[in-house]
């Protein structure tokens, strides 16, 4: 079966729901890449999540601004380059996440 159309929702699903979708497709699909896409999409947003917090938090005073703005960029370039991988046909795996997800 093709799964183009869920690994596409899963690498979007950061901009509207980036716990609910990855969280169903993981219990939902049985395909095992697919289940490590979204797992990968969840530690992925969480491990982002926590960074822009330390970055809001060390922008008060000032040393977090630069970080705060590279770890935002992230959050946006890392899945549009998965949904493009994904238009692809080609495996993607997130940065930071594959190393806990095996």
């Amino acid at each position: 079966m093709n799964y183009k159309a869920i690994k596409i929702l899963v690498h979007a699903s950061t901009w509207f729901a980036p716990v609910l979708v990855p969280l169903l497709v993981y219990f939902i699909i049985s395909e095992r890449d697919i289940k490590r896409l979204s797992l990968q999409a969840l530690i992925f947003h969480a491990v982002f999540w926590l960074l822009i917090g330390i970055s809001t938090i060390f922008s008060f005073i000032l040393i977090g601004l630069p970080f705060l703005v590279v770890f935002s960029i992230m959050t946006i370039y890392y899945p549009l380059k998965g949904i493009i991988y994904a238009l692809k046909d080609k495996y993607y795996e997130y940065p930071v996440a594959k190393w806990f997800v095996h």
